[in-house]
């Protein structure tokens, strides 16, 4: 046996197949001695010449070289066999692979669509609005007292319909308007209170926005009742009241006597307004029509008038029927105003049944007062309004002395008898031949309802029997006890809330027809989130119909960041779409 010399490792052919040994190196190693042991070397073996014309293989027995051919046979097989698998293993994991990288693209190009749109829709759906605000101012003149409100806006209407927000409210100190031009004093004080409100609005305005402001003044039930008994100093007084609001630095529009039912529908609108059931913030930041939102009754109890208002389902026709389209949506509305059935004014049509009832004026019982409560009024206070008929040899001076007795049951039929009941031409009527369909839903109550109500601890929604207690008990309480139980009012208005508790009852439960069930649906308010409700917010709503709309778009990014970003999107976009359709050609064809 002869060892095999280092350069003659390698058996040299063409082709040559090269493999690992390991195999054919056992077999050797079992045949020969161990001083003949070859350590693993790489054979190379050709393919189209036998083994025994290489050079190594001259060198080595023919029963060693007959064995190495028959390894190297068998090692050849295996190693085709190996090849033939690590092909199809390396074919599978290439077609994993292109599906791999497919799936990886297509999750591109849809993050790529999805950032498009969504860099679309919030420059332009979660952009903020920065509107030129509009402004507003108001006058409430009532039968007791002026206030003035003053509101913006944006400049953008929301369906034909400005969103109005007050700012502010001021009451005017001094007389009411309907008393001026009667003492030249009083004038002067009236004059002052308004100048001094219309110097503090004039400052919570913008400068520059003073020549944008309009301007109303509405007067409601006290100068209807002073237009009909005296139309000259209506008019007089409207006049001092326009020229001295057209030269304020703003818009002035106008100064007129508003009608009842005009005022029973603003009240109508401002409650539901304030109560978001015209529109509400949908999830885009858009106001929109609340989903199945109902709207809620008004009723306002002033001074000398009071009003109701309710929307309808029925299209019904008559002189309280009104159709309003507010937001772009349509309602059927019932309103009617009672002239003189104000809390002041049903007062004094109270005082004078009293008077009736009674022969000696020095000394006039009256179950309205409370016991232990007496006082002095002149005639004048009570007779001097178209509301009272003048008594026979009428005394304007004259005292009347009034004398409490605190009877529930005296005063409730005292209340009662100043109403009509019993005239109705239709199928249902609230009072004095009004017609009025039936209750439906929930309603507010405020002014003079509210008033009445926290006085006898009844605001927010109560039941019927219990308001009928409170104002039992409440009559039946001595003024000694009413003033330490009730100090938060001033004794003016506390020595009228017997006479005022069982109007409001009687009002409501028969005259507008709450029973047991409908008195539930009540709520006496002052206001609504922090806003006074009355007919003035309203009245805006309605009059910003007319006021013209200016808007700027400030967008979440600025123009060429925005361009920026839908063009490296859209690149990216583009991009993946190639890439997929390289990999398709690839692939399928």
């Amino acid at each position: 046996m002869f060892p095999l010399s280092p350069h003659s490792q390698l058996c040299y052919a063409t082709p040559l197949v090269f493999l690992w040994a390991s195999h054919s190196l056992d077999l050797f190693n079992s045949h020969y001695p161990p001083s003949l042991s070859l350590s693993p070397f790489l054979c190379c073996f050709p393919i189209s010449h036998s083994a025994s014309s290489s050079p190594l293989c001259s060198y080595l027995t023919p029963s060693v070289n007959q064995d190495l051919q028959t390894s190297s046979s068998r090692a050849a097989g295996q190693c085709k066999d190996l090849t033939a698998k690590n092909a199809d293993e390396m074919a599978s994991k290439k077609k994993m692979g292109y599906k791999c990288r497919i799936a990886v693209v297509l999750l591109l190009l849809l993050a790529s669509i999805a950032a498009l749109v969504a860099v679309a829709v919030i420059q332009d759906t979660w952009s903020t609005k920065e509107y030129s605000l509009e402004y507003g101012i108001v006058i409430d003149s009532g039968s007791s007292r002026s206030n003035v409100y003053l509101y913006e806006w944006p400049g953008e209407k929301s369906n034909e319909t400005g969103i109005v927000t007050e700012v502010m409210n001021c009451r005017v100190s001094g007389i009411a308007i309907s008393e001026m031009k009667v003492d030249p004093q009083k004038d002067a004080e009236a004059w002052e209170g308004f100048r001094s409100c219309m110097d503090e609005v004039t400052q919570k305005i913008p400068v520059q926005k003073h020549k944008n402001t309009v301007l109303f003044l509405g007067a409601t039930a006290g100068m209807r009742l002073l237009h009909e008994k005296d139309e000259q100093r209506s008019n007089e007084i409207l006049a001092s009241l326009k020229e001295y609001l057209s030269a304020l630095p703003f818009i002035f529009q106008n100064a007129s006597i508003i009608t009842g039912q005009e005022e029973g529908l603003y009240g109508w609108i401002t409650v539901n307004y304030l109560m978001g059931n015209f529109l509400e913030k949908n999830l885009w930041n858009r106001y929109v029509r609340p989903e199945g939102a109902k709207t809620v009754g008004s009723m306002d109890l002033g001074g000398a008038s009071t009003q109701i208002a309710f929307s309808i389902q029925e299209d019904l026709k008559g002189p309280d029927y009104l159709r309003v389209k507010l937001y772009g949506y349509s309602y059927n509305v019932y309103t009617h105003s009672f002239l003189c059935y104000g809390k002041n004014e049903a007062e004094k049509r109270v005082l004078d049944k009293v008077i009736q009832e009674s022969s000696d004026p020095g000394n006039i019982i009256n179950p309205c007062y409370p016991e232990g409560f007496n006082i002095t009024l002149k005639a004048s206070s009570i007779y001097d309004t178209e509301c009272t008929k003048k008594p026979q040899n009428y005394n304007p001076d004259q005292d009347l002395f009034f004398v409490g007795v605190a009877n529930s049951d005296g005063c409730e039929s005292i209340v009662k008898s100043i109403f009509d009941f019993k005239t109705c031409s239709s199928s249902q009527c609230s009072f004095d031949g009004v017609e009025q369909p039936p209750v439906t839903g929930d309603f507010m109550a405020y002014a003079g309802f509210f008033y009445t109500a926290r006085a006898l601890l009844m605001n927010g929604s109560t039941d019927l029997d219990q308001f009928n207690a409170s104002v039992r008990d409440f009559c039946h309480t001595h003024w000694t006890v009413l003033k330490e139980q009730k100090s938060w009012i001033s004794a003016r208005y506390l020595r009228t809330y017997c006479y005022a508790a069982h109007y409001v009852l009687t009002l409501l439960a028969d005259g507008y027809k709450f029973d047991e069930d409908t008195w539930k649906n009540i709520y006496f308010e002052r206001e609504v989130k922090k806003t006074s409700i009355g007919w003035s917010l309203g009245y805006m709503l309605s009059m910003s119909n007319m006021i013209p709309s200016e808007v700027k778009n400030i967008t979440p990014m600025t123009d060429p960041v925005f361009a920026g970003l839908i063009f490296l999107f859209s690149a990216l976009t583009i991009v993946t779409v190639v890439i997929i359709f390289i990999f398709l050609v690839r692939n399928c064809y």
